[in-house]
């Protein structure tokens, strides 16, 4: 089945980590549904790198689809960083009634292995990360009253996860900061949700810590049709959801996944059993 893509014209999304994979993906799609981009991210040069993709890269991908796209260099462990790009996106498009929190620091790895450091990274990403940046868009989505912040993390549905402690508390981290600002912001029209694959997703950080390999992974495309449908639903009525793609894509009559796997086959659902390990797909 063919999703419907909803129309996002005219409005604008600041999205975290665009460079590459998953957030790239997502910042394509909603600039082939209309939406302008506001492309975010540490990375602006990656001719001496053996990792393609910057900034820059992404917003002329935008550009090429008929919307407008600004590329900001980001450190998101920078809270003046974050709240200087914020003010820059209002400037430049007026309003911005997107916020996609993806940008994320991963690290798998036991308590005895992680040093303090490695911890502080991943906490000041992802969690701080999340915070910062959501809070510097809040006065601006009060005052136009309405919009959107999705959070790449997860249902939370664990109270341990050894061997991945810190990972795990960062992303459930993302979370909770995202359900708590559905509460605060739902007098003002705007929604907060988070969003999550089933299974893995072909990242650089999936083939780099070794998570599985293709028989396993499904493209970033499913993640970016599920935040197309997000932003379909009515902000004022769909608020304060921790989603899986599945789940989502499902409701608007998804019954085949077999064009996001990057290989024949049914991936298992190792990305949900990763916080959830008694998760288990509807029969």
């Amino acid at each position: 089945m063919a999703l419907e893509t909803p129309d996002l014209s005219g409005r604008t999304a600041f999205i975290t980590g665009t460079t590459r994979g998953i957030g790239k993906e997502i910042a394509l799609s909603l600039a082939d549904a209309g939406c302008n981009v506001v492309s975010t991210g540490k990375t602006v040069d990656d001719s001496d790198s053996d990792l393609e993709g910057t900034i820059h890269k992404t917003a002329d991908a935008c550009e090429e689809r008929g919307v407008e796209a600004l590329p900001i260099q980001l450190n998101l462990r920078d809270v003046d960083q974050v709240e200087a790009a914020a003010q820059q996106a209002i400037d430049e498009f007026g309003e911005v009634d997107i916020v996609i929190n993806n940008a994320s620091a991963i690290q798998i790895a036991s308590v005895e292995e992680m040093p303090a450091d490695r911890f502080d990274l991943v906490a000041d990403v992802n969690v701080r990360g999340t915070y910062a940046t959501s809070r510097a868009f809040v006065p601006h989505l009060e005052e136009i009253g309405g919009g959107h912040i999705l959070t790449n993390a997860p249902p939370i549905q664990v109270d341990r996860a050894p061997g991945q402690a810190a990972y795990a508390w960062s992303k459930m981290g993302m979370t909770f900061v995202t359900l708590s600002l559905a509460d605060e912001l739902r007098e003002h029209g705007v929604a907060a949700n988070t969003f999550w694959p089933v299974t893995t997703i072909d990242t650089r950080a999936s083939r780099y810590f070794g998570l599985g390999t293709e028989d396993d992974w499904r493209t970033p495309d499913i993640l970016a049709d599920t935040v197309l449908e997000l932003l379909s639903r009515d902000p004022s009525e769909f608020s304060g959801n921790s989603v899986y793609d599945e789940e989502i894509l499902r409701e608007v009559g998804v019954e085949d996944f077999s064009e996001y796997n990057c290989t024949p086959g049914d991936p298992d659902p190792d990305s949900a059993a990763l916080f959830d390990p008694e998760f288990q797909r509807p029969e």
